[in-house]
């Protein structure tokens, strides 16, 4: 007897993110004292999302080769930058208009500055290559070696404390990348480490999502339904012009651009580890995570789409 619970799963867009998270609060909405009830391991891994998450950038840290680094800056350092930039730029105003909380009453309730900002920060990598496998050239799919650098919570936190809301210490921000760094060093040392390490990156995925959505309240989820979706719609637009102009500033199509205008699946847990590292945030974290998770599937269907548009278009210019 086979059940094809994993294809099942990948069917839907974000979906080794997005039914692990479901299934983690379902159980927390449903059962709440589950964890508290069972302790030890089972325990364990309804709370554990932070540990997990640490071992998670320690393994993707050591996919990313420094030696590929210098063929791919030009391309990957300019969308990097443009995504940093709109990033800023989208903190700043929203940090000038909601501060670190987020919106608590009316159509907008739960909506904050860190939902918006993890929602642009990190790219989906696996998307952006497959795309670019099969619209883009290869310098292009390089350049995910350097963009790939916004993984993780660092770059939102220095995108939040550039918009003028609550700082971190240094000690924090250094923390924050170190695990990313330590994996990068590791994977650069020894190729078989680079390979062993680098084979765990998806499976930790599930896991960490679990631990993630059994920090949630589904009783909430339906007023960030619609949100979710225009988050996600707002990502793409925003950051895919951005991302399209820089992109045709380097020489590209925009083809490269447009496929990087998505939400990693990953960027759903940046609200709870910035709220770990900073408690000002922590009101913010849990619709926070909802809505970026939403992002995900929002931009996982819409960027392909439009990518797809975007190089058919080219081709027709040019007459193939």
């Amino acid at each position: 007897m086979n059940v094809p619970l994993k294809r099942w799963a990948e069917r839907i867009p974000g979906g080794m993110m997005i039914v692990p998270l479901t299934l983690g609060a379902v159980i927390a909405t449903l059962a709440p004292g589950t964890a508290s009830f069972f302790g030890s391991f089972t325990g364990a891994l309804f709370t554990g999302a932070l540990p997990i998450l640490a071992v998670f950038y320690v393994c993707m840290g050591a996919t990313i080769s420094v030696s590929a680094l210098p063929k791919v800056a030009r391309k990957g350092g300019v969308l990097l930058g443009a995504k940093i930039a709109t990033g800023v730029a989208v903190g700043l105003v929203l940090g000038h208009l909601l501060g670190e909380g987020p919106v608590t009453s009316g159509w907008f309730a739960g909506i904050s500055t860190l939902a918006v900002v993890a929602a642009i920060n990190d790219t989906n990598g696996g998307l952006y290559m497959a795309l670019m496998g099969q619209y883009g050239k290869a310098e292009d799919a390089a350049a995910y070696s350097v963009m790939s650098l916004e993984s993780g919570p660092f770059l939102t936190m220095v995108t939040l404390g550039a918009a003028g809301l609550s700082a971190f210490p240094w000690q924090t921000l250094v923390g924050a990348v170190l695990p990313l760094a330590t994996g990068i060093l590791l994977g650069n040392l020894d190729r078989e480490l680079r390979e062993f390490l680098g084979r765990a990156v998806p499976v930790l995925i599930p896991f960490f999502a679990f631990a993630l959505g059994a920090s949630l309240n589904l009783a909430l989820v339906w007023k960030a339904g619609l949100l979710g979706l225009g988050l996600g719609l707002a990502v793409v637009a925003v950051s895919g012009m951005v991302l399209w102009l820089a992109d045709r500033a380097t020489g590209g199509s925009g083809v490269a651009g447009l496929a990087a205008a998505s939400t990693a699946g990953n960027a759903a847990a940046v609200p709870a580890l910035v709220a770990a590292a900073n408690p000002a945030y922590a009101a913010a974290a849990p619709a926070a995570t909802v809505l970026v998770a939403a992002s995900v599937v929002v931009t996982a269907i819409t960027v392909p789409l439009l990518t797809a548009w975007w190089w058919r278009r080219g081709r027709r210019a040019q007459g193939a």
